[in-house]
């Protein structure tokens, strides 16, 4: 929901600083300032989602995704790696599989919404690319986890000691 609400937004702020004609019989600010405002009110309420669930989920004792956007990309070869190899077995085995046609489908020129409709003929594509993004975000969320709970704990550096010789 959050990705969705700010591509409405980046849709209806681009539409009000580009576009002069109407969209589709109405004005072009009235649809940039309405899109913008769905947009806006989409991305907050899937942020208060995104931490309601989470908050239930750690309630739960249920595993949450850890770290940030650029290292989760770091992690992506490493798991995809790591499933190819068996050693991480928690992602379901048809998921890789999804994901490459979701790229497939992405790069191909068929889609379901032909691209030359206005605004509606990007949808299909905007929503693939968004399952495909939030997938992978969590799934290298948690696969950084799990690689992270696997490291040996070792208690943090106190200093030198007496017997050190120095």
């Amino acid at each position: 929901m959050v990705y969705i609400g700010g591509v409405l937004g980046l849709i209806g702020l681009l539409t009000l600083l580009f576009r002069d004609g109407d969209v589709v019989g109405l004005p072009a600010v009235g649809v940039g300032a309405g899109l913008l405002v769905i947009g806006v009110g989409l991305g907050a309420l899937g942020v208060l989602r995104r931490r309601a669930a989470r908050r239930r989920k750690i309630e739960r004792g249920e595993p949450v995704p850890v770290g940030n956007v650029f290292e989760r990309a770091q992690a992506l070869p490493g798991l995809l790696r790591d499933v190819r190899r068996g050693i991480y077995t928690d992602l379901p085995r048809n998921r890789t599989f999804l994901w490459l046609l979701a790229i497939v489908y992405l790069v191909s020129p068929i889609d379901i919404i032909p691209d030359l409709l206005p605004i509606i003929g990007v949808t299909d594509d905007a929503g693939v690319f968004m399952w495909l993004l939030t997938s992978v975000s969590t799934a290298t969320g948690l696969y950084l986890r799990k690689q992270r709970e696997q490291l040996p704990q070792q208690p943090p550096p106190r200093g030198r000691r007496a017997t050190d010789g120095g």
